[in-house]
């Protein structure tokens, strides 16, 4: 896709949002005409670039002088910003930590101020490109007298006031830096918008925010690490943790349809502006970065350290080249595209077979139209993802337009025949026929066990992400589906509210997902009988994905049992919020009817350092459990029975080491067969069963294999309850 191309698909997406919005509603922040540009935009470019940059200058004029120069010229940072194919620039020279200097001529006195208009000349030059440039203003006066200079110049500013004004204290900065906004939105009417850090009480006084609305109404106001509500867009700096590493969205804490960013630094160790060293750029985390922030359809915003004459060092200037080329040769999947498996649709992202790692995107303008980035491939020829429904009529690899073989039934769409895998980003093109087998909202009816006030079941079957389903911190709590008439039901599609992280950051800062779920089905609505499904959801970004066995009912409840943040986080334990559910009555491309009673291995709770594999083939499901080679290495299922009884249970397993892999066998905690023989099966793609009779309680029951030597558990493939 061509850049002017993506010009145009930015127009197009401002009228479609300008005819979404709603002048004075409750969205009309979160959803804004004058933030079509940024919604239109992949990824930015952030200049950190000011007096105190290598080597730092204690005189604005000695600073302005070195600047001119040395040839800075606004080009060269636009041509560089371009190679990056990024769409914006952020220019953070007002910063509390490179000397609070002002990039233009300010008439304002109070701290450095140049007389070559460093920042209208980048505003121009950016805007010949069709990019737009956005000041970075900070609120911050505590490091006025880092590196034993004082920056800031309370006696000036007061002489212009009139009165006396500490621009020491926040009140006193706030006053000031309240004054240059103004300044700026006088001067700079093609400006972009102002990237805040952090937020100023005087500001809030005085209604800052409202007032630079009124009088530059296209400006966007973004805020670092808070979610503002009056501002545009909140950007989440710098943040890690996450496995993989470079799955930046992980850390991601609000929900679309707000705008978001994500701001790193991409020498990802030393400062953000430079310091005289030049680190080298990690090639796969940034580009990582990068492609999984467009698969959440979060807007990359990448650091750079630019020199006094602007240049940049060696190895950001070579990965910048670098990035020129590559990303060329797969712009068409991140322009104009959304994350996929939210709230535009699109196959499911996140983690797939056989150690497999990657994001979706789909077109904007084209529904059909979807991309699957591969960042970390599977150990194996095959890649394996649900299809959310969609119907997909071909294959191919994007780069070369090479058809690719596949396959797609039980709601899955495999790729077969892969090996030629980019150590980067591998991406498939795939064209569907639409999403077929899954009932209307329209067609059925929303009701919840609890809900909390003005969030109630139907948000989560209106077709609107802007509104959603809360269960009022309950659990265990009920959302359920009545179809109108009985329906043939094969699984369950829910999108939960993308407003927390998806891993444990902290003990404060957690997921806010479902984790231990139990699906019913009933003709009346009343008598429900034993859970059709039982499991447990990992925390995942993205649609999740719950089959049942095939059943024909006009009701179905999905019961959420517990939610995966603990209690020390307060905010976030047992909160749960849906943004859209739905029913599949079949498969897409034909269905694949489950066996009653089974249980899949990959579905099932099992021990850490375990994975879902699919090298070895005849396996039911998706794939089959490969524990760590340990004494204590599990897989735990939980079962359901309508009555206490003995029940034979049937393991399928396969083990294709010549010596045992015996396993205890308990149930509900109690061990029932010690050591039971899981013996050789000759190689690992002979399956075999291993029946036994267990007692089973009404209800829910365990049923736990665990290794008693440590060769570790055979390859697990399924639990058969009769």
């Amino acid at each position: 896709m061509t850049r002017r191309l993506l010009a145009r698909l930015l127009a197009v997406s401002a009228l479609l949002l300008g005819a979404l919005t709603v002048p004075g509603s409750a969205h009309a922040d979160t959803e804004h005409p004058r933030q079509e540009y940024l919604r239109g935009s992949v990824a930015g470019l952030f200049l950190h670039w000011g007096q105190r940059t290598a080597p730092s200058h204690t005189s604005c004029s000695g600073w302005e002088n070195d600047v001119t120069a040395g040839g800075w010229n606004a080009d060269y940072w636009v041509q560089e910003a371009q190679k990056l194919h990024a769409q914006y620039l952020v220019l953070a020279t007002f910063h509390s930590r490179l000397g609070y200097a002002r990039p233009w001529p300010s008439k304002i006195p109070g701290s450095c101020a140049v007389k070559r208009d460093f920042l209208g000349e980048v505003i121009e030059a950016a805007r010949a490109k069709g990019l737009k440039t956005i000041l970075y203003m900070t609120d911050d006066p505590q490091w006025h007298a880092e590196g034993g200079n004082e920056w800031l110049n309370s006696a000036a500013y007061s002489a212009y006031k009139g009165r006396t004004v500490d621009l020491h204290t926040r009140d006193g900065f706030g006053e000031y830096s309240y004054d240059l906004f103004f300044e700026v939105m006088e001067r700079y009417p093609e400006l972009g918008g102002f990237w805040i850090d952090n937020d100023n009480a005087y500001w809030e006084r005085n209604n800052l925010y409202a007032k630079i609305y009124q009088r530059r109404p296209h400006y966007t106001i973004s805020n670092n690490n808070e979610d503002t509500p009056i501002m545009d867009m909140i950007s989440n700096e710098q943040k890690t943790g996450m496995s993989p590493s470079y799955d930046y969205p992980q850390a991601v804490y609000t929900a679309a349809p707000r705008l978001i960013e994500a701001d790193f630094k991409l020498p990802s160790t030393g400062a953000w502006w430079y310091d005289g060293s030049n680190p080298a750029v990690d090639r796969r985390l940034t580009l990582g970065r990068l492609i999984t922030n467009a698969g959440s359809s979060v807007k990359a915003l990448m650091a750079e350290t630019a020199q006094v004459n602007g240049a940049f060092p060696s190895n950001q200037a070579a990965f910048n080249t670098f990035a020129d080329g590559y990303l060329d040769q797969i712009w068409e999947s991140l322009a104009g595209t959304e994350g996929g498996g939210y709230l535009h649709g699109g196959l499911t992202p996140g983690f797939w077979n056989d150690g497999a790692h990657g994001v979706t995107t789909v077109s904007r303008t084209d529904p059909d139209k979807h991309y699957i980035h591969v960042l970390t491939p599977p150990s194996t020829t095959t890649l394996r993802l649900r299809d959310n429904g969609y119907r997909v009529t071909a294959v191919t690899e994007l780069r070369t337009g090479a058809a690719v073989p596949y396959t797609q039934s039980g709601g899955s769409l495999t790729l077969t025949g892969l090996g030629d895998w980019d150590p980067y980003d591998t991406v498939f093109k795939v064209t569907t026929a639409g999403r077929e087998g899954i009932v209307p909202p329209a067609a059925y009816t929303m009701s919840a066990s609890a809900s909390a006030s003005g969030r109630p079941a139907q948000a989560a079957a209106d077709g609107d992400h802007r509104t959603y389903w809360d269960s009022d911190k309950t659990t265990p709590v009920s959302l359920r589906f009545d179809l109108g008439s009985a329906r043939h039901v094969q699984y369950l599609g829910v999108n939960q509210r993308e407003d927390s992280v998806s891993y444990a950051r902290s003990g404060t800062e957690q997921s806010a997902r479902i984790k231990d779920y139990r699906v019913y089905a009933s003709a009346d609505g009343a008598n429900w009988g034993s859970p059709v499904k039982t499991g447990t959801l990992p925390s995942r970004r993205g649609v999740a994905t719950i089959d049942v066995p095939a059943v024909t009912a006009r009701h179905i409840r999905l019961e959420v049992v517990t939610t995966h943040a603990a209690s020390s986080d307060s905010t976030r334990h047992k909160r749960l919020r849906i943004d859209e559910a739905w029913i599949g009555t079949d498969y897409a491309g034909g269905a694949t009817t489950p066996t009653p009673n089974r249980h899949e291995a990959e579905n099932a709770s099992y021990t850490a350092g375990s994975t879902v594999d699919s090298n070895h083939g005849g396996f039911s499901g998706s794939g089959f459990v490969n524990t760590p080679n340990a004494v204590g290495s599990s897989v735990e299922w939980t079962v359901e029975s309508a009555s206490a009884r003995s029940a034979p249970v049937t393991v399928r397993y396969a083990n294709g080491t010549a010596q045992g892999r015996p396993m205890d066998v308990s149930v509900n905690g109690t061990v029932v067969a010690a050591g039971r023989a899981f013996d050789s099966t000759g190689t690992w793609t002979n399956w075999t069963d291993a029946t036994l009779t267990v007692p089973l309680q009404a209800g829910a029951n365990t049923i736990r294999v665990s290794a008693t030597t440590a060769n570790g558990a055979p390859n697990l493939d399924y639990l058969d309850r009769g």
